[in-house]
């Protein structure tokens, strides 16, 4: 399409194998796509380096693959966007899907002269088999698609968020997340992620973690479960804010733990 600005695919991986190869054919129709692995003991690398894609102008494009060591959610999702050789960036992660009218969307606009410098989509995340729409999973708007002149990753490990200097513009079209495939997944990855929210959270110095686990758990609960309609989805609304408590519960924990309270210096039996 004459005129039209050429886009990057940006994506970080670690041991993706199985989710991979559905999300790169999602955005097949990029003019460049950058892989940046942590070093995943599966065959995630050749997957991504199998892949072909065809972009918009009918190019084949094959994805760029680098190694790199994890150094943090945000900070591998702005290496990445520093490979990028276009001004034009979609992000997406590796359980992440681009849903055929969000394609529609990305392409209209990128044809188009824009008037935004970044736009939001929704994310529709699927989990125990249905399509969380409330509880605060829908519509969980995300800024992925942006100017890298613009944009940079920003916000607390493991939370991060796009930041954009300018416009922003809203899509219709859902950004799909395939995000735990069991409630096991699930209770690994809020393990995971309390482990790098605590340790965020103590160099911040953020304090009276005992406090904070008593009060702002049930708060999360009765948010994503009564104000949220969680109930609506029945069981797994239940599952869902429970766990959404939990996470919550556990980081404090943690810090508590990591600032070594009581029963650091305590005399052993």
């Amino acid at each position: 399409m004459p005129g039209r600005p050429p886009f990057t695919v940006c994506i970080i991986a670690f041991n993706e194998e199985q989710d991979l190869p559905a999300a790169l054919e999602s955005v097949a129709f990029a003019d460049e796509i950058v892989v940046v692995d942590s070093h995943s003991t599966d065959r995630t690398r050749e997957v991504a380096e199998a892949f072909r894609g065809r972009s918009m102008d009918g190019k084949e494009v094959k994805p760029r693959v680098i190694e790199r060591d994890w150094p943090g959610h945000v900070e591998q999702k702005n290496f990445a966007l520093d490979q990028a050789t276009h001004d034009w960036v979609l992000a997406i992660d590796a359980d992440e899907r681009v849903s055929p009218e969000l394609r529609r969307e990305v392409e209209d606009v990128l044809s188009v002269p824009a008037g935004a410098d970044g736009y939001t989509m929704p994310r529709r995340t699927r989990y125990l088999g249905r399509w969380i729409l409330r509880g605060g999973w829908y519509p969980d708007r995300k800024l992925r698609l942006f100017r890298k002149s613009r944009g940079r990753w920003g916000g607390v490990n493991p939370h991060d968020h796009v930041y954009v200097e300018g416009t922003i513009g809203h899509f219709r079209g859902d950004l799909y997340h395939l995000s735990y495939k069991s409630i096991e997944d699930h209770v690994r990855t809020i393990n995971f992620f309390t482990d790098v929210a605590a340790r965020e959270k103590k160099v911040r110095r953020v304090r009276w973690p005992l406090l904070r686990m008593v009060v702002h758990p049930p708060f999360k609960f009765l948010k994503m479960y009564v104000l949220k309609q969680g109930f609506r989805e029945g069981t797994a609304g239940f599952i869902v804010a429970a766990l959404g408590a939990f996470y919550v519960f556990l980081k404090y924990a943690k810090l508590w733990e990591a600032e070594g309270r009581e029963w650091k210096d305590a005399p052993t039996p």
